[in-house]
């Protein structure tokens, strides 16, 4: 029986100095982001939480609603609060590299770098502003299942496809710099295409096969399964997983490929 291969020294003090690097850049961001602002950590919470009470409004005090399950306001956070993380992480993804061409052009750590901790940043955002849907949840009264433990396989799988899309726009956004607001209105039109609001079993039978290929439909599923489990349907969550790694897999080989490229251009 062959032994196990070990890493190098070298292939281990790399990714030592990558994680390291990582964590300082998430650090920083955080800090300066909070220590700027009167705020602080309420910004995390204070924008799902408005769009949250609004749509609360509108489709149970003013209009007679057809979808999602009550209680209303916890379904509205459970899909609203991961929503955020992506829609911020992929925005600023599309700055990654313009916003500090300086630093990206002086370092030698991987560039890879500012991607993930932009990912990371704004998932740490996420983590902070889960007190606020178990309090709704509370106060709602809706039960927590033992499904709450696909609560991480969640978080991983958005993680991927967060990271995988960002790899992807953030070099092409320097070539083209238009391509930030096209991505900004196609962030506008994934809102109401993701299951958000409605849930993925409120769709017309003719259109849950084509939704399905919405990665964020079967990440929204397990978030929700905790207080929802009706809504969990692992063929969608299969998916949402497949599709992820498929996206991340075509990230880190444009970012490969446009690296050097972008590191001229900036």
């Amino acid at each position: 029986m062959s032994a196990p291969i070990e890493q190098s020294p070298y292939q281990r003090s790399a990714f030592a100095r990558y994680r390291h690097a990582l964590w300082l850049l998430t650090r920083r961001d955080l800090k300066v982001r909070y220590s700027t602002s009167a705020l602080g950590y309420l910004w995390s919470i204070l924008d799902p939480l408005i769009m949250s009470g609004i749509y609360w409004f509108i489709f149970t005090q003013v209009f007679q609603r057809a979808a999602g399950t009550e209680p209303y306001i916890v379904f509205l956070l459970a899909g609203l609060l991961p929503w955020m993380w992506f829609n911020s992480a992929v925005s600023d993804s599309t700055r990654a590299f313009i916003k500090s061409a300086k630093l990206v052009r002086s370092t030698a750590i991987p560039r890879s770098i500012w991607v993930a901790s932009i990912v990371l940043g704004k998932g740490t955002e996420f983590l902070l502003s889960l007190p606020v849907l178990a309090i709704f949840a509370v106060v709602a009264g809706a039960q927590l299942g033992w499904e709450v433990v696909f609560f991480p396989l969640a978080i991983l799988i958005q993680a991927i496809l967060t990271f995988g899309i960002g790899l992807i726009v953030a070099p092409l956004v320097v070539f083209f710099r238009d391509l930030e607001r096209v991505i900004k209105l196609f962030l506008r039109f994934l809102f109401y295409a993701s299951p958000i609001i409605y849930a993925f079993s409120d769709l017309p039978a003719a259109v849950q096969p084509w939704m399905a290929f919405n990665p964020l439909a079967g990440i929204f599923d397990l978030y929700r399964a905790a207080f929802f489990p009706e809504e969990l349907n692992w063929s969608v969550v299969g998916i949402s997983a497949a599709m992820s790694v498929i996206i991340l897999g075509l990230g880190i080989w444009v970012f490969s490929r446009a690296e050097r490229s972008v590191l001229k251009e900036i």
